[in-house]
């Protein structure tokens, strides 16, 4: 995914779209929108970061998985079977970008799940769909006629964390390095 960041308006209708969509119970959230006022009085103007599970090419949640519930995909995808998650909570721990909580309805570990369902249908995911910037695009990092793949080549794009060796596979457009606190998800 790519997130232009000049594009988030900050309505945070992807947090709302991917609680509906996801049936998400009140209280978490599989993508949130972090917000701050950035410059110096009296020049300052707000900044939005929208935040998700990175789809880590090097995820650190799966390797510490006692039972194998988290895994990855051959197409990038970092996912939880459900089934199998004993909600021991490791994976929300080795987790550096905060993206893992505990479901209180199902007891076991949840995330993003980049709306799998919809994507296999061949729809975009919620927050995509619903987002009013048009700052969210997802695709192909290996078609270079991917939307993706158009933008990572015509603008510079930083990711989260880069000095944690995840590998997220969420690029941002934009990104101000004072919208991202070190220790914080």
């Amino acid at each position: 995914m790519v997130i232009d960041l000049r594009r988030c308006v900050g309505c945070r209708a992807c947090t709302v779209a991917c609680k509906s969509e996801n049936n998400v119970p009140t209280g978490v959230f599989r993508t949130w929108l972090r917000f701050e006022e950035i410059g110096e009085y009296p020049n300052t103007r707000p900044r939005f970061l929208p935040l998700f599970c990175n789809h880590c090419d090097n995820p650190p949640c799966v390797p510490v998985c006692p039972v194998l519930a988290t895994y990855k995909r051959d197409d990038g995808l970092v996912l939880i079977d459900y089934e199998k998650c004993i909600g021991c909570g490791y994976c929300i721990q080795a987790c550096p970008y905060g993206a893992r909580y505990m479901n209180p309805v199902q007891r076991t570990a949840d995330k993003c799940t980049l709306c799998v369902h919809r994507l296999e249908s061949g729809q975009a995911p919620a927050c995509v769909e619903t987002c009013i910037g048009r700052a969210l695009t997802v695709g192909d990092l290996n078609n270079p006629e991917s939307d993706v793949s158009g933008l990572l080549a015509n603008y510079p794009a930083q990711t989260l964390k880069p000095e944690q060796g995840t590998d997220p596979m969420f690029f941002y457009i934009g990104l101000d390095g004072r919208l991202v606190h070190e220790g914080e998800p």
